[in-house]
């Protein structure tokens, strides 16, 4: 599954005009995606409870709650610890909003208990890990630049990942629902996975406020074992499109300019 939901998003539907049957996934890819779907949603088998949805808007939900839990247990009221709460707990009120406005029907999928259990704690569950850190006061090397600069550069990655993610997967819910094909405008006239972008520009800015090598295993670990294959998987599915081929030589990955 993806980490805060991104992976659903993407340039295209698989529904629609299609082309040629489209590149296959390289081997690698498919098997860490089918090793995700069974971990995430079929561990154990047995009765489906509840929806992915769900288990994802809980931990989105309760981050406000858990971080201010935390100032107040070790009794932490410092700037980094407020703008940690207001980053990520706002965060998870922005990603409620965005499922109540336009939900992603992927995350409607039922799912074991031990799968929703495995979502939890092998992906959305570690990044409270980086709240703990700021507020316990576990993470607190100097910042590279002036305290109130480096967090004012964190709030800037966090607003600006917010929009694009926002942006990004309101244009797939609203284009999708009128026609079906491929999304060339937009966010992803330049690039393909924007909504990857804006996910990675959230959780980033949380990890620069806690500047600790924790959270960067952390996204290390969600970045390329989880979006890293959820996005390969995307490009051989959108492969199989009419103008695909044009679209990706005019486009980039993720930032412009780059790969």
């Amino acid at each position: 599954m993806s980490a805060g939901g991104a992976a659903a998003t993407g340039a295209a539907t698989d529904h629609g005009a299609r082309g040629a049957a489209g590149a296959p996934p390289p081997r690698w890819a498919a098997a860490m995606a089918r090793l995700s779907r069974h971990l995430s949603e079929d561990l154990l088998g047995g009765p489906r409870p509840w929806r992915l949805a769900w288990v994802i808007d809980a931990q989105k939900a309760g981050t406000l709650a858990f971080v201010g839990a935390l100032m107040w247990w070790y009794g932490n009221t410092s700037p980094r610890a407020w703008t940690y709460l207001a980053l990520h707990g706002g965060y998870g009120l922005v990603w409620l909003l965005k499922d109540l406005a336009f939900p992603d029907p992927r995350w409607r999928t039922r799912v074991t208990l031990a799968g929703g259990l495995m979502a939890f704690l092998l992906v959305l569950g570690p990044y409270w890990l980086f709240g703990w850190l700021v507020v316990s006061g576990t993470a607190d090397a100097p910042y590279p630049l002036p305290e109130a600069a480096w967090l004012a550069l964190c709030t800037l990655c966090c607003l600006l990942g917010c929009v694009i993610m926002i942006a990004a997967d309101a244009q797939k819910f609203y284009t999708l629902r009128e026609r079906r094909g491929l999304i060339t405008d937009g966010l992803h006239r330049w690039v393909r996975h924007p909504n990857y972008l804006g996910e990675m520009l959230v959780y980033g800015s949380f990890a620069l406020v806690a500047w600790h090598w924790i959270p960067a295993v952390v996204l290390a670990w969600v970045w390329l074992g989880v979006f890293a294959v959820n996005m390969v998987m995307k490009e051989a599915s959108l492969s199989r499109y009419p103008g695909w081929p044009e679209y990706r030589a005019r486009t980039w990955w993720l930032v412009p300019f780059v790969l």
